[in-house]
């Protein structure tokens, strides 16, 4: 403890200003003029939408914290006002960065290729004509005015619709009015003109017609604002009777939580913004003034154009040659692993040939007894969840955990809750208290006289849409330890069970933390000048402080060690005397990493774990993951090739120096920068053809 008081305030990176930093990581592909356009609105897109989640989620918990007095510091040594004013001073330079680069470089390059987004003013008399009409047939019928008058209150400004703020003019009493009117969340964020590929934002068709939703008043003017709100979601299920129940209560109330952003116009008047800020209750720091038009996560709608000269390349995942068909008939799932195990990269291989074949054949098997799996995210029209429900209505035993606390996906979550239990399934919810986040399935078979348990563990959700741009991986084994393990897993989550160790996986909350710091804590022991030790990590996010300090002392020992973490770091590499032999690399792309891996060289007998969990107190304390060995040789050789890639010296990467600043040197000697999802992509290819 006493060496943790003393690294605490210089050793520890703020999280929340780490969060920024990974933004900014992200808003950078926006600003790479060698990334093809539609690419580059994507990263706009995705940009504003992780900032909508930090002010939704982190700001939020943040102001919590201010409202209830607490006087604790973050681990680099910040009240919680301290931390806000950090906040406040770093986020608005990367707003606007954003706002910029999309109205000054993106838009202007769209118009010279063809695409142009056009505000009210640039139109002509034939569109606006055009817009006009389409408004009277398509828009008019679904907008809804609110005055605000003493009969008519401050409506309620729901989180993340845009609005606009209107001043119209009673020309009998020649009063002024303010009115409100909601853009409709539900129509398209860029209306498309006829002559394709010119778009115009919605709310500025709106805006052009607000006389005809105030029929006798003079419109004065109007200004689109966006307001967002805290959306975390605080439910009590231990003195819950029905969680689900609960958790709806919860969903609604949410809707009317307290604002934590908004986000104006940068031409809107000081009354009007003084009338918002009052009636939304909030302050003029955390109002972002920026240039048209606002929320640009809508982008989206941009980026499915059919313009393939303005994207990447078209990429098809492969599929595993021993996953291959055979004269049109693909393998046995099962009598392949009976023999082998099977780890698959995606989205380089198809998730569909691999887990969803795995799930359907399960389905469809009549020898399988039971199939019981998690469920944390999936997809709006998901087979796996039809093969779930196809083999509980063919008898099956069927068992699914769904996650129905899974953050933003509560309503999708709860409706599958319902449906798979209409279908016959057995339906849970976890632990009180904690989220399930692990990825697992579990098929059991009637093989002659024995039952044999076929496992799954993935790093990702069972999400076929998303398996196809994020970074993940799938163990699929036949392993008698593993499937004992997740047998009794399943158990302990769906009925009375205490068990806490196992035989192979690692499990949290309760020893995930304190096998990780045994195991570089072994690494540090067991290494010497002439053979350090060798840890290597990937894990979207580094904060948790315990097993920071247990990797700061590893590397005071001399263990090399290299992190490969895509956003959240909080731990310092590079330090003098505390840090001198730990990397920390961040890759972003075409597709977003997210496997998690932890290698010990272990004195040459080396352990190499796949899971779902980062290094936070959220997945080692509130959640339960599941780390598991990946044991076959040829196996763990090809995930130590991935490792070595990632940290190769001319592999375009972004990495964070001892100053907490990330940087990407440039190339090392005369060789080129290499992208390392692209070698990837050939690697896959390679691997499927052998």
């Amino acid at each position: 403890m006493a060496v943790r008081a003393q690294l605490s305030k210089d050793m520890f990176i703020n999280r929340e200003l780490s969060w920024l930093d990974w933004s900014a990581r992200v808003l950078a592909l926006a600003e790479d003029s060698g990334t093809p356009l539609l690419e580059r609105v994507k990263y706009v897109s995705i940009f504003a939408s992780t900032m909508d989640e930090f002010y939704m989620v982190r700001i939020a918990g943040i102001r919590r914290q201010a409202a209830a007095g607490l006087t604790s510091r973050s681990p680099d040594g910040l009240t919680v006002k301290e931390q806000l004013a950090a906040i406040n001073a770093k986020v608005g330079p990367i707003v606007q960065r954003h706002a910029h680069v999309f109205r000054d470089e993106i838009m202007p390059d769209l118009r010279d290729s063809g695409v142009e987004i056009l505000r009210w003013d640039e139109l002509k008399k034939r569109q606006r004509k055009e817009l006009d009409e389409l408004f009277q047939e398509r828009i008019f019928p679904v907008v809804t005015p609110l005055a605000v008058d003493p009969s008519h209150p401050f409506p309620f400004i729901s989180n993340l619709t845009l609005s606009l703020a209107v001043l119209v003019r009673d020309p009998i009493t020649n009063r002024s009015h303010f009115a409100r009117v909601k853009v409709p969340p539900l129509l398209a964020r860029l209306v498309e003109l006829s002559e394709g590929g010119r778009f115009v934002p919605i709310e500025d068709v709106i805006a052009a017609n607000l006389n005809k939703l105030f029929p006798g008043m003079k419109v004065l003017e109007h200004h689109a604002f966006r307001v967002t709100r805290n959306a975390d979601l605080e439910v009590n299920d231990d003195g819950a009777e029905d969680l689900l129940e609960a958790l709806e209560a919860e969903l609604q109330k949410n809707r009317f939580s307290p604002a934590v952003r908004l986000e104006v116009e940068e031409n809107m008047p000081r009354h009007v913004l003084e009338l918002l800020t009052r009636e939304i209750q909030i302050e003029q720091k955390d109002v972002h003034r920026l240039p048209g038009p606002l929320d640009l996560s809508g982008l989206w709608d941009l980026y499915d154009l059919d313009r393939p000269d303005l994207k990447d390349e078209l990429f098809q995942p492969v599929t595993p040659s021993v996953l291959l068909p055979s004269e049109d008939n693909p393998p046995d799932m099962f009598e392949l692993l009976r023999d082998q195990d099977l780890l698959v990269h995606h989205p380089y291989e198809s998730f569909l040939t691999s887990f969803q074949r795995f799930i359907e054949q399960a389905a469809a098997d009549p020898t399988v007894l039971a199939i019981k799996q998690t469920l944390y995210r999936t997809s709006g029209d998901s087979p796996i969840v039809e093969a779930l429900i196809e083999a509980a209505e063919a008898g099956k035993q069927v068992v699914v955990l769904v996650e129905i606390k899974a953050r933003f996906d509560e309503r999708n979550n709860i409706n599958w809750a319902r449906t798979l239990e209409r279908a016959g399934c057995h339906v849970v919810y976890g632990l009180v208290g904690l989220k399930t986040h692990c990825k697992l399935c579990l098929v059991v078979r009637q093989e002659g006289e024995e039952l044999r348990r076929y496992v799954h563990v993935g790093t990702g959700n069972y999400n076929p849409k998303t398996a196809r741009i994020y970074e993940d991986m799938s163990l699929f084994t036949s392993d008698r330890e593993m499937g004992a393990d997740v047998s009794d897993l399943f158990n302990h989550l769906t009925g009375y069970s205490r068990q806490h160790s196992y035989r192979q996986l690692i499990v949290a909350p309760d020893e995930m933390r304190k096998t990780l710091i045994r195991m570089i804590e072994r690494e540090a022991e067991a290494s010497t000048s002439k053979k350090p030790g060798h840890i290597a990590i990937k894990v979207n996010s580094m904060v948790d402080e315990r097993v920071i300090e247990a990797l700061y002392a590893a590397s005071r020992a001399g263990v090399e060690i290299d992190l490969f973490v895509r956003s959240i770091c909080a731990l310092r590499p590079g330090v003098e005397g505390i840090s001198e032999t730990i990397r920390v690399r961040s890759i972003l792309g075409r597709f977003l990493e997210h496997s998690r891996i932890f290698y010990f060289h272990n004195q040459g007998l080396e352990e190499i774990y796949i899971g779902s969990a980062d290094v936070m107190h959220r997945n080692l304390d509130r959640r339960v993951e599941v780390l598991a060995p990946v044991k076959a040789p040829e196996l763990s050789e090809r995930i130590k090739s991935l490792l070595e890639l990632a940290f190769s010296r001319n592999i375009f990467a972004w990495e964070l120096g001892a100053d907490g600043v990330w940087t990407h040197p440039g190339p090392d000697g005369e060789e080129p920068l290499l992208d390392f999802q692209k070698e990837l992509v050939q690697l896959s290819a390679k691997h499927a053809a052998t």
